[in-house]
């Protein structure tokens, strides 16, 4: 039986790895089940969702040329509903009195993203009947401006200010 991806088919769980579960599959194949396609639950420990023997259901995500074969089991499974989703447990099953975001960030409210900053150009200023040198003072001034604002938007980026060698 040649498999083609898409294909759901039963195996039979050989190995259990921190990283996933080996299935042995018909015409003695054999394909990987990575934890994050276990179930659309967060799954810790695959001990505690499979065991070795346990015969499961997969779907053929991919084949390597290699012959590796991936496989999925909550793609066998209807996806649960938006929203339908138990709340989450805390670190230690214990939880925070409120269960609120704030009761989870150590009693400080949700931090607010800053909306991104967008370069915008100033308004242009009347030309009018402007000498040559007073249009080149206007662009010195410009341009300094500019580059002073992406220095000052790079030193950000990089956490920080920049020092000079000499």
């Amino acid at each position: 039986m040649a498999f083609q991806v898409g294909d759901i088919v039963e195996g039979k769980i050989t190995g259990i790895k921190p990283f996933g579960a080996f299935v042995a599959l018909p015409d003695h194949k054999n394909g990987l089940v990575h934890i994050s396609e276990v179930s659309y639950e967060f799954v810790q420990d695959l001990s505690t969702v499979l065991s070795e023997g346990q015969t499961v259901q997969v779907k053929v995500m991919s084949i390597a040329p290699d012959g590796k074969i991936a496989l999925s089991i909550k793609r066998t499974q209807p996806a649960p509903e938006r929203g339908s989703r138990p709340p989450r447990k805390e670190h230690g099953g214990q939880q925070h009195p409120g269960g609120g975001a704030a009761a989870r960030s150590g009693g400080r409210p949700p931090r607010k993203e800053p909306a991104p900053r967008v370069w915008q150009p100033k308004p242009a200023q009347p030309k009018g009947d402007l000498s040559f040198e007073d249009m080149m003072s206007r662009f010195k001034s410009q341009s300094e401006e500019k580059i002073a604002d992406l220095k000052r938007v790079t030193e950000n980026r990089r956490g920080g200010y920049s020092r000079r060698r000499g």
